[in-house]
């Protein structure tokens, strides 16, 4: 018998809450196919199965808290005598686990995976069950819908193959592109809407409550805090960024069907600044500098009640366009509370697209560990002096702050300079005919 335990869906998650359980005691389970929906104070996660077996007995209930690494599930695999092949009805629970309600099943939830039908349409099922990480992540590169492709592995799953093929098809002109893989996917959750904050009749104060969200938030912020902060601003004409975009933009979202933001840029841009800057790609631990080879990023979104950090990973293998498609995805299903749990953990660098809001100047909190995180601050035209071989003169530019908050243990504030000018250089030296791709 194999034990499911619950993982760490954070570096600073210590426990999580069983939401919903996908699969019941007698159900077939694919490895890796969605088993169970945790919630933390983060994020609502779909944990995937480790082994494929039948599911024999869950040991944590809907509604319990389980710290990281407690048992919370047996599958019986195939070691152990198991019938891998999935019946074509449930088998009876064990007499150890407790009988599931014979409840009529409710309409699915975004982060819910439908359980297969006897005779299971492929544009029927939950475009995020039935995938590995990497199926989903080739998804997002290309920015596909599961709906999109008809899987050939087993039990209907999309392989990679799968998906290639519809790209090539698609390049190659023998199937149309369709409809966007935002307007094929499921629809997204709604977040709660805050509670508003009422007044009893004669009563000066209201204590709020804290949501789960706003506890880690907390928490999280107060561990921050405990790194001596130190800060570096820069003004950054953005000319060369707008010029470069504005060329790209209109012919990419025709080919693309979705915008074409500053945010990769910019992440492009620090990607070779941590190149060539290494102990800024870094966690900071008790023993020392704990450097990254690998640069992932953490891209700040702010959500209902709260800000959520989903990471990017392997940010400089990918494209100005793949990281534009990354990132879109990311931000849209964090705001629709659809992350997964390959979305969390592991970022060795983050960036804040303030400017967003309209702000012009924000002093960032780092994301520790990590050691670094940069702000890009909004865009706006501002009169500046600019000489020329005549004499100075005064010149309108887009200018973008960007500023960049450090860990004072692990870098000082030249070499922070020296980093964020780097970024500044960069930025500055796009060329009009930069590629996307």
């Amino acid at each position: 018998m194999a034990k499911v335990t619950m993982p760490q869906l954070g570096e600073s998650v210590a426990e999580g809450t069983i939401g919903k359980w996908l699969k019941q005691p007698g159900d077939h389970v694919d490895k890796y196919e969605p088993l169970v929906e945790v919630i933390t104070d983060k994020v609502n996660a779909e944990v995937p199965s480790p082994f494929e077996g039948i599911l024999r007995e869950i040991l944590a209930e809907e509604g319990a808290t389980v710290p990281n690494n407690a048992e919370i599930a047996v599958i019986e695999t195939a070691s152990d005598g198991a019938e891998i092949a999935p019946a074509a009805t449930p088998a009876a629970p064990t007499a150890s686990a407790p009988a599931p309600t014979p409840t009529p099943s409710p309409a699915p939830t975004p982060t819910s995976t439908l359980s297969p039908a006897p005779t299971p349409a492929p544009a029927a099922a939950d475009p995020d069950a039935r995938m590995t990480p990497a199926v989903r992540r080739l998804l997002r590169e290309h920015d596909l819908a599961a709906a999109q492709v008809v899987g050939t592995g087993g039990g209907g799953r999309i392989t990679r193959e799968d998906v290639l093929k519809v790209v090539e098809a698609i390049r190659t002109g023998s199937m149309a592109p369709g409809a966007p893989a935002s307007a094929a996917a499921p629809q997204a959750r709604p977040t709660p809407a805050p509670a508003p904050v009422v007044f009893p009749d004669g009563a000066d104060e209201v204590l709020v409550p804290m949501t789960r969200m706003r506890q880690g938030i907390a928490a999280q912020m107060t561990r921050a805090l405990a790194a001596p902060h130190a800060y570096v601003h820069m003004e950054v004409d953005a000319s060369a960024l707008v010029r470069a975009r504005e060329v790209a933009k209109r012919d990419y979202q025709a080919r693309e069907g979705i915008s074409l933001s500053y945010v990769p840029f910019v992440i492009k841009a620090t990607v070779d600044a941590l190149r060539r800057h290494p102990t800024f790609n870094a966690h900071w631990t008790d023993a020392g500098l704990l450097a990254k080879r690998h640069i992932h990023m953490g891209v700040a979104v702010a959500v209902e009640d709260g800000l959520l950090v989903p990471v990017v990973r392997d940010v400089d293998q990918l494209s100005i366009s793949g990281l534009n498609r990354a990132i879109s995805d990311v931000a849209t299903r964090a705001r629709a509370g659809r992350l997964r749990l390959e979305d969390y953990g592991g970022s060795t660098f983050t960036i804040d697209n303030t400017g967003w809001f309209g702000s012009n100047l924000t002093m960032p909190i780092i994301n520790v560990p990590e050691v670094a995180i940069l702000t890009m601050e909004a865009i706006t035209k501002r009169p500046v002096v600019r000489e020329t071989p005549e004499g100075d003169v005064i010149a309108i530019r887009p200018i973008m702050n960007m500023v960049l908050a450090i860990d004072h243990r692990a870098n000082d504030g030249a070499g922070a300079a020296d980093f964020l000018r780097a970024i500044k250089a960069s930025i500055e030296g796009i060329g009009p005919e930069a590629s996307v791709y």
